[in-house]
């Protein structure tokens, strides 16, 4: 009996270890992704943003809002990052498939997803995808900008 006890338990033992862990977006990574988009902002002249970064369960987990940025702009850097964590494509990217055919796909009618730029997904260097972040306060393009510039400061981490 206390044989088999013990072959049950290393064998639970052997299969807790064959699990992969899967990696997590940290505060640490999400605070330096922020820091390289206001920094990207700020050398630029454009107007003050707000980043929202969200974990890949649609959590928020970090937010700043620049001095004197556009307060409706935090809802909208907000659905941005929420938006890109929940799907692995850039914001503009579904807006660019929901208008790809004569009639729309009607993904703009879904609450709580936006179709615009400025949100991205982030994504390990093995395609695992770990949130997205959002900006707004700028334009599209330049919150985009500002979103890539967060994600390259962080490209040897997501490696």
């Amino acid at each position: 009996m206390k044989y088999l006890i013990v072959v049950v338990l290393l064998g639970l033992m052997h299969s807790a270890a064959a699990l992969e862990s899967k990696p997590v977006l940290s505060l640490a990574l999400a605070k330096k992704m922020a820091d390289a988009c206001e920094k990207k902002a700020d050398a630029e002249g454009w107007r003050k943003v707000n980043i929202a970064i969200y974990d890949e369960g649609g959590n928020l987990k970090l937010f700043r809002r620049q001095d004197n940025a556009f307060m409706h702009s935090i809802q909208i850097a907000q659905l941005k990052a929420r938006t890109s964590a929940g799907m692995p494509r850039s914001t503009r990217q579904l807006g660019a498939i929901n208008y790809s055919k004569e009639h729309p796909y009607g993904i703009e009618q879904v609450p709580g997803l936006v179709i615009f730029p400025g949100g991205l997904p982030i994504l390990t260097g093995s395609g695992i995808q770990i949130g997205g972040i959002g900006v707004s306060g700028a334009t599209g393009d330049q919150d985009e900008q500002c979103a890539q510039a967060a994600l390259d400061a962080v490209a040897e981490e997501l490696r």
